[in-house]
């Protein structure tokens, strides 16, 4: 029971009963272009819209309860109705809490069917003993996900994707990866030419002839994601998260803002009249963002770079994400009823109800600390420079227009499967054929997708096998390791050494790779 018949959490003055405007985050489109406070009591209102809109700031909390005195004993007609009231009072708050849970649930029906779209699928989602028939290829026990962000509309570019951001997690061992892709890299669009990859959305957005939003939506999404392919060199994607301006500023907004602890003072005069005619957007040091701050934040690269930018981005979601999963952010139904409206109106993403639960769990145990920004701009990874392409400042690979090698390598090295890292298998290479180098080059392939090689070296005599043996000596241990080598090389492990080629390991050894002619004459990527 809660004294004077108020509910958990609720002020005294507070009137349920009252008609009051609520205000929706997510009706972008009824504003303008800025900053609209989600809490803002004009003078003279209702002191009750007042204290509804404290409680965006105010976890939910169970009013403190004086122990109670001995009464005296009541006579039995009366008894009798302070026993009819208590079970009145009781079965209407019961009544109240199943209304709002409904309303809730109602509200999340409706976001879902517009936020979550489905299609997308991860093996490591939603599972705790991965299925090795369902992991091929390196890498494939992460979860991908592609983040993409757009002005929306109202702003020039609507659908140029701004920010464009790879988060990889690691749910073996509990650690993600951010990696900025930037806006300007020079590209080949499939059917599209040579442009920037950020038009690569917006222009198959344009072209699309679905009828519906989604629709148009997800022939954006499946263009870029071919445009990625030769950038990302095999590295899955998952699931898309697509956002606009709006989206995002109501977001942290109805997080109560996010905490940021930025590097370096950033200045630009070019945005500073949205930021109060201050030039200054960002002091350094720890800051608290509301919306509009972080926006302009990760937005501003006039007075720095689209690579200074790109960092900037990733700070903010690893920010995001600290405040969503921190405890109390759920706590308040206001904030949830906020961000349901935001997600419902600016957000898709291509995660099912179901995926969705699972990696809601599976982020949750991941620390800040363990959340990295790789970086491909600064030694010994400057793998991007800048240069000029018709006139249009680009970003290009330093290897060389449309060569990706490099970043193939800085990814692999970065991306490592946390399967393998697991097993942490010790694997010899073994050259048998009379390509010199062969073993020590195929060993540095093999350490770049995380493999434990120990040992690389050739036959005393030159057998050149038509095939590369794989030598399974774990005993059934490493599974995964063995389904990877054998799906790298094509073929079925044995689990005995040939004896003919007079080949000794040691006794920790849990894999020979004896590599053949087909090693040799194909690139083992």
């Amino acid at each position: 029971m809660v004294p004077s018949g108020r509910s958990l959490g609720v002020p005294s003055s507070y009137q349920p009963n009252k008609s009051q405007p609520t205000p929706a985050l997510g009706n972008y489109t009824d504003h303008s272009d800025g900053f609209y406070p989600a809490k803002q009591t004009a003078r003279g209102s209702d002191p009750a819209e007042h204290e509804e809109a404290q409680l965006l700031d105010e976890p939910i909390v169970l009013d403190h309860i004086e122990p109670s005195k001995p009464k005296k004993q009541k006579k039995p007609g009366k008894h009798r109705r302070l026993k009819k009231i208590f079970k009145r009072t009781a079965f209407a708050t019961m009544i109240l809490i199943l209304a709002g849970a409904g309303y809730f649930g109602y509200k999340l029906y409706h976001t879902q069917k517009k936020v979550l779209a489905g299609g997308g699928k991860s093996v490591t989602v939603c599972s705790d003993d991965v299925d090795i028939s369902q992991v091929k290829k390196e890498g494939d026990s992460r979860i991908n996900i592609l983040l993409l962000g757009i002005g929306g509309p109202g702003h020039d570019g609507a659908n140029l994707t701004d920010t464009i951001l790879l988060a990889s997690i690691d749910p073996i061992t509990d650690k993600t990866s951010l990696i900025s892709i930037p806006r300007d890299l020079w590209v080949k669009i499939p059917g599209d030419g040579y442009q920037k990859i950020n038009a690569a959305y917006a222009n198959a957005v344009d072209a699309s002839e679905a009828k519906t939003q989604v629709g148009q939506e997800q022939a954006g999404i499946e263009q870029l994601d071919k445009t990625l392919v030769p950038v990302l060199d095999g590295v899955k994607i998952h699931y898309h998260v697509l956002l606009d301006f709006s989206a995002f500023k109501q977001t942290v907004d109805a997080l109560g803002g996010i905490t940021v602890n930025v590097p370096e003072t950033l200045y630009d005069p070019t945005i500073a009249w949205e930021n109060h005619y201050n030039s200054t957007i960002a002091k350094k040091g720890v800051q608290t963002f509301n919306g509009d701050q972080a926006l302009l934040y990760v937005r501003s690269r006039e007075t720095s770079s689209d690579f200074a930018r790109g960092e900037r981005q990733r700070l903010v979601i690893a920010a995001i994400k600290q405040k969503a999963f921190s405890a109390g952010t759920f706590s308040n139904p206001l904030k949830i009823s906020s961000l349901l409206d935001t997600l419902g109106h600016n957000v898709y993403t291509d995660f099912s109800s179901g995926d969705i639960k699972c990696l809601y769990k599976q982020l949750a145990t991941i620390p800040a600390s363990a959340i990295g920004s790789l970086d491909m701009v600064t030694p010994p990874n400057n793998l991007l420079t800048t240069g000029n392409m018709n006139g249009l400042s680009v970003v290009e690979p330093r290897a060389g227009l449309f060569d990706y090698s490099d970043i193939h390598t800085f990814l692999h090295t970065s991306l490592k499967d946390g399967l393998i890292a697991k097993e942490n298998a010790h694997v010899v290479v073994i050259n048998a054929t009379d390509t010199a180098g062969l073993a020590t080059a195929s060993s540095a392939k093999l350490k770049e997708y995380g493999y434990n090689v120990t040992k690389a070296d050739s036959t005393a005599t030159a057998s050149n096998p038509a095939t590369t043996t794989i030598v399974d000596l774990s005993k059934g241990t490493d599974k995964y390791t063995r389904n990877y080598l054998e799906n790298r090389y094509g073929v079925a492990a044995v689990t005995k050494l040939p004896a003919d080629l007079g080949i000794t390991v040691s006794p920790d050894t849990n894999f020979v790779i004896i590599l053949g002619e087909d090693a040799a004459n194909t690139s083992q990527n």
